[in-house]
């Protein structure tokens, strides 16, 4: 099941995005690290588009940027 989200994100000079910070169950977390950025598809919750691997609270975590939207996959999944 996908989980959609907020996220607080920038744009580099190049027009690449950036995950800054995210919103879950009304709690904020910094995004800490970047470990990858490619297109694919979420083998859990289903969709594709550009995921991110990162780090956040020292977990690494897919985060999916799906067309405008930003997703994860939820924890029962």
């Amino acid at each position: 099941m996908k989980k959609y989200i907020e996220v607080l994100a920038k744009f580099d000079l190049n027009g690449k995005i950036i995950p800054l910070m995210i919103k879950l169950d009304d709690e904020k977390y910094d995004v800490d690290i970047i470990n990858d950025i490619r297109p694919a598809a979420s083998l859990k919750s289903g969709g594709a588009g550009t995921r991110y691997t990162c780090n956040i609270m020292g977990l690494e975590t897919y985060l999916f940027l799906d067309d405008t939207k930003w997703f994860i996959e939820s924890p029962s999944c």
